[in-house]
């Protein structure tokens, strides 16, 4: 069909250059044709039936060839759909990930430059059972900025329902408010939805390919801020970062409560490997702060002073979260009797008394001090100028930044314990468990730790050792592992006090099995027998098979308690070098030093 200069736009000469040009044309190269025109003008014509208002399509330049499909359905339409433009795509040069969103890693969708959504509504729009968890995640505060990313959706519903298309509308929504760019409006189908979804699937075809293709090399958008640049926030300048969860990971009965806490990352650029620390800088307990002030007669809002730049602050937000007060050191010992008179606590920190002094420090805090030596009338400014500042608590992150963009994860188990009298606090890890929730914020910063690292080679053979939360950062070794596709074998050793209330992660250690990210592991419930049974007693008895990997190269990583567990471990380690290598004493230490010499044997203890 020609076109005529009375039905349309164009001069008569633009008329005949049109029916020259038109007939000549492919297919491909008339929806290509129409895409650019789309993309690089904006489109005047009005939305087609069933559609969302049509708005004009977001051009951007230096647009990628990959396109992420994702699906919801629950009768199987919508996956047929998402699976007949994704060969569509392909067929015409794209690279695409079809996923459901169930198989779908949400953390990953930041790094979707092109999306398509097709998915259904079930019942009285309810999304499909694939789609519930990535719908929840899309409109909770983990959902991340989408400012880099063009979408578009394709809608499947019923016009019998109330609710028409109400998922698709929902995840339409809420892509725009995330940032996310319309590649082409959203397309609502009824039933009978081929005409539609055929349409839609025509126009994503020509917008996708006119914006990839007429993508001008210079005079675009600027360019995003590479991923190497360092972040200006540090231990001295700490990132004030949102909790998206904090849950507790022992089960009912159990007598210990370690918080799965994970944080959000989102603005600071702060970046991290599997093996570093985070740094929270906490607040102390109110009920102390409430207690050493009452001891002391002070009033709670008089001004203080709380660094050398002279900054301000009342006397109860310093001892909050300024200062130290749940431990004491000798020269704070020494520095409070300068400020009093009392007789007995000026002869403490004397000469001659060192043995004292330090068995007196043991396990007390600023409240027994005060009340120890009736130090009631020292002058609050003067008392706090003495005070050690609060220090950052650091803690093994628990997640891979691969698998976790822009959030971090850290396991902690909340510190709880009566001496003398009365009942102590852990500082940070209380305060997670009784007074953070999500949507607070926690000044953090990240701690590289280069000797906590998992081997360059991803086929190289990792043992893991980490009972009760010295298993954080093994949940991020295997996550990163994971991500990379790496190929060589692991073994974890867990152990904790009973399996039914403390198997921390158990879930994903099993799924990681079944997957064969891990391995093999080994574990060690110390309650659930009549002997105690720990980690090294399960690396006994394993002792041919764990130097047999020791011999293939495996890299050793230890992380817990540094007090009795790491030197249990340490000596086992020795103890089945010698026995299943042959090996004196001597030559077994060797063998141990030699691979810490080699960055094999590593360990983060605490």
């Amino acid at each position: 069909m020609e076109l005529q200069v009375m039905n349309s736009p164009f001069n008569q000469d633009q008329v005949e250059l049109l029916n020259r040009l038109l007939p000549t044309l492919t297919d491909t190269q008339r929806i290509w044709l129409s895409g650019y025109l789309t993309a690089t003008q904006g489109s005047a014509s009005a939305a087609a039936p069933g559609t969302a208002p049509l708005a004009a399509p977001a051009a951007a330049p230096a647009i990628s060839k990959e396109v992420t499909v994702l699906f919801g359905s629950q009768s199987g339409k919508a996956q047929g759909l998402a699976k007949k433009v994704s060969k569509k795509l392909e067929d015409n040069g794209f690279q695409v990930a079809l996923s459901s969103m169930s198989d779908f890693k949400p953390n990953g969708l930041k790094k979707v430059q092109n999306l398509l959504v097709v998915v259904s509504t079930h019942g009285e729009g309810e999304p499909p059972d694939n789609a519930i968890s990535f719908h929840e995640f899309l409109n909770s505060k983990r959902a991340p900025k989408l400012e880099d990313t063009r979408f578009s959706v394709l809608a499947l519903g019923d016009t019998s329902y109330e609710l028409f298309c109400q998922t698709g509308k929902d995840f339409d929504i809420r892509l725009e408010e995330l940032g996310g760019k319309r590649i082409v409006p959203r397309m609502d189908c009824d039933v009978d939805f081929d005409d539609a979804a055929a349409e839609w699937m025509n126009q994503v075809l020509a917008s996708l390919s006119a914006a990839s293709s007429a993508a001008a090399p210079a005079g675009g958008a600027t360019a995003a801020a590479p991923s190497g640049e360092e972040s200006e926030f540090s231990r001295t300048n700490p990132f004030q970062a949102e909790v998206l969860e904090n849950l507790n990971l022992n089960g009912r009965g159990s007598d210990r409560e370690t918080r799965h806490v994970e944080i959000s990352l989102e603005g600071s650029n702060l970046q991290y490997e599997p093996g570093d620390c985070l740094g929270i800088y906490p607040e102390n307990h109110p009920r102390l702060v409430e207690e050493i002030i009452e001891a002391m007669g002070w009033n709670a809002e008089e001004s203080v002073t709380i660094n050398k730049n002279g900054e301000k602050s009342s006397l109860r937000d310093a001892l909050l979260r300024n200062f130290e007060i749940t431990l004491l050191t000798k020269p704070l010992m020494e520095q409070v009797a300068k400020l009093s008179s009392n007789e007995r606590l000026q002869e403490l920190v004397g000469p001659g008394r060192e043995q004292d002094l330090k068995s007196y420090i043991h396990g007390r805090d600023l409240l027994d001090l005060v009340q120890d030596f009736s130090l009631k009338g020292i002058p609050a400014g003067d008392f706090v100028a003495v005070l050690r500042k609060l220090p950052a608590r650091l803690y093994s992150i628990a997640s891979s930044n691969k698998a976790f963009p822009d959030e971090v994860h850290v396991t902690v188990r909340a510190v709880r314990y009566e001496n003398l009298g009365r009942e102590r606090y852990g500082v940070c890890s209380v305060q997670l468990a009784e007074r953070i929730k999500a949507g607070d914020t926690l000044p953090v910063y990240i701690q590289n730790n280069p000797n906590f690292k998992l081997p360059e080679n991803p086929d190289t053979p990792i043992i893991m050792i980490g009972p009760g939360t010295g298993v954080a950062p093994f949940r991020a070794f295997l996550g990163e592992r994971e991500e990379l596709g790496a190929e060589g074998k692991t073994w974890l050793f867990y152990g904790d006090q009973h399996f039914s209330t403390d198997f921390l992660y158990q879930i994903e250690w099993q799924k990681w099995l079944k997957d064969g990210v891990l391995t093999r592991m080994d574990v060690a419930f110390s309650r659930d027998t009549d002997q105690k049974v720990y980690v090294q007693h399960r690396m006994l008895e394993k002792s041919a098979e764990l130097y047999k990997w020791l011999q293939e190269g495996a890299s050793v990583y230890v992380c817990g308690d540094e007090k009795k567990m790491a030197h249990d471990v340490h000596h086992t380690l020795a103890k089945i070098i010698e026995q299943e290598g042959g090996f004196s004493p001597e030559e077994a230490a060797e063998y141990l030093s030699r691979m810490q010499h080699q960055k094999r044997y590593q360990r983060d203890v605490y």
